[in-house]
């Protein structure tokens, strides 16, 4: 692979996720380039529907170049795509075509319903992160280890609606499904106003329950996993757990205020991570969060 490529995705990997990028950083050499890369086309991918007037590329030019990657060039992703396919031969381009459908629906599906479509929606655009990373993190084909990726991806993407309500507002979006929101007396008017109160807290709560069930299903076999791909998991998830510890001890205001877990927060949870893991030749200095 051609080392400024690598870089490119390195950098956007690194510029998008501060804990996506110090999670997986000290992985072997071959299955963090993977990770690189398959971050960048994620980050494109979310770009060309959330900033479309800064992105290379639409949503429909990503996806009819995906789908004809061997001919697709100008872009430092798709020869790193190309890559990526011929290194890691158990990764399908399905997961990959079911991201951009999940994106496509942000155009269109702006309210969402019920809790159902929720998840599908959670599956769309992050359970699909789990089945493209599986293949690069482990070299077998694991059913069990393939259905902890989908659910880890999916809590993540939970904690990821909660501290973005505000934002995703602004743009006219409401993930919080109508029938949890009436399930607690809540109503779009309250949303609208930014109504931070008892309702509202046990809404957001009841949301995060079924975030942190998928997390424990996430991290279920942890140890069938090689032990620094296993290590890299549990502290992406850790990171992003801490996300929502950090939402509350913003007293719920996801309307105003962006949850970002301080840096040595995260220096404590990677030592807890560690230790949990036992000794890692190397790990503990090469990892430290900056």
């Amino acid at each position: 692979m051609n080392e400024q490529i690598m870089q490119q995705c390195e950098d956007a990997m690194r510029r998008g996720s501060s804990s996506f990028y110090h999670a997986f950083r000290d992985l072997p050499e071959r299955r963090r380039h993977a990770v690189y890369v398959i971050y960048a086309f994620c980050r494109l991918i979310d770009d060309s529907v959330d900033e479309p007037e800064t992105s290379p590329f639409t949503i429909h030019e990503l996806k009819e170049r995906f789908l004809n990657l061997e001919q697709a060039e100008g872009h430092f992703i798709w020869p790193a795509l190309r890559w990526l396919f011929t290194g890691f031969p158990n990764l399908g381009r399905q997961p990959f075509l079911n991201q951009m459908d999940g994106q496509l629906s942000d155009l269109t599906l702006l309210r969402y319903e019920t809790t159902e479509q929720l998840e599908h929606y959670c599956y769309l655009v992050a359970g699909t992160v789990g089945e493209m990373l599986l293949p690069v993190l482990r070299d077998d084909l694991h059913v069990e280890a393939a259905e902890a990726g989908i659910a880890l991806g999916k809590g993540m993407q939970i904690v990821n609606i909660i501290r973005d309500v505000g934002e995703d507002l602004r743009r006219g979006r409401r993930y919080i499904p109508a029938e949890l929101m009436r399930r607690h007396g809540y109503t779009d008017a309250d949303l609208d106003n930014g109504v931070i109160d008892a309702r509202f807290v046990a809404m957001i709560d009841e949301l995060h329950d079924q975030a942190t069930k998928w997390f424990a299903k996430g991290l279920s076999n942890l140890e069938t996993y090689p032990k620094r791909s296993g290590l890299a998991v549990a502290l992406a998830a850790a990171f992003y757990g801490a996300i929502f510890d950090q939402v509350r001890r913003n007293g719920y205001d996801v309307f105003n205020r962006r949850a970002i877990v301080p840096d040595e927060e995260k220096g404590l949870l990677l030592m807890n991570v560690l230790a949990a893991f036992g000794a890692i030749d190397g790990t503990a200095d090469s990892a430290a969060v900056s």
